[in-house]
Formats: C-alpha cells, structure tokens, sequence
C-alpha cells in the first residue's frame, strides 16, 4: 500500500473525537487537539473497525463523542475520508462505506475508521 500523508485526514481530527482517542491509549485530550505538523504525519497503514466490535465501556464513549458532533463535522469526515483513495479502498474492501464511519484515530502511523454497521 503507498504511504498517504494525512494532511487530507488532519481535518477528520477536529470531529471532536480527543476522549475517543484517549480511550485507544493515544495522547492526551490536549495532544490530541493540536494537529501534528502534516509533513511529519504519515499514514502506513489502514484498519477499519466495526464499533460493535469494540469493548462495551469503549463502545459507549464512541456513542458519547459521536452524539456531540454536529452534522457538518460528520459530512466533513466522510468528504476527507472519500477523498482519500486508500481510505476509501480499505472500506469497500470490507463492504463498507465513508457514509458509516464515525469516528477516526491516527497514531503510531496508523489511520484507524470507525464504522457502524448496523
């Protein structure tokens, strides 16, 4: 898979996801608010994950964090992630689309979608 930079993805961030991230054992809520410089964000790799497959407690917070994005934020989301070829080919991949993504996460190189299936 190419490498993608994740200035297309750096937008997806402000969807208000910093207690989500936090709870994937990423940075801090502050961390997670200021957008890593974009030269230095590389994208290696694409899991898509279906929140039903999340742990319980997990899974609650994405509903929380998701429940305080407007509208605007999610379509934001989705246009970044549609966008991006490989993100949209690492979704259809798994019969999945940009329209159930929720939520993202970037760390350690690693864009994670997160999809609701049902």
């Amino acid at each position: 898979m190419r490498i993608v930079t994740a200035s297309v993805i750096i937008a997806a961030l402000s969807l208000g996801t910093p207690a989500f991230v936090q709870a994937q054992g990423a940075p801090s809520q502050s961390e997670a608010q200021t957008p890593p410089a974009q030269s230095s964000t590389v994208i290696e790799s694409i899991q898509v994950v279906d929140v039903k497959d999340l742990k319980p407690e997990v899974r609650s917070k994405v509903d929380e964090i998701v429940a305080q994005a407007s509208e605007e934020d999610i379509q934001s989301l989705r246009k970044s992630i549609d966008g991006t070829p490989e993100a949209a080919s690492a979704l259809k991949a798994k019969g999945l689309s940009s329209s159930q993504v929720v939520a993202v996460s970037i760390a350690d190189g690693v864009l994670k979608l997160f999809a609701k299936t049902a």
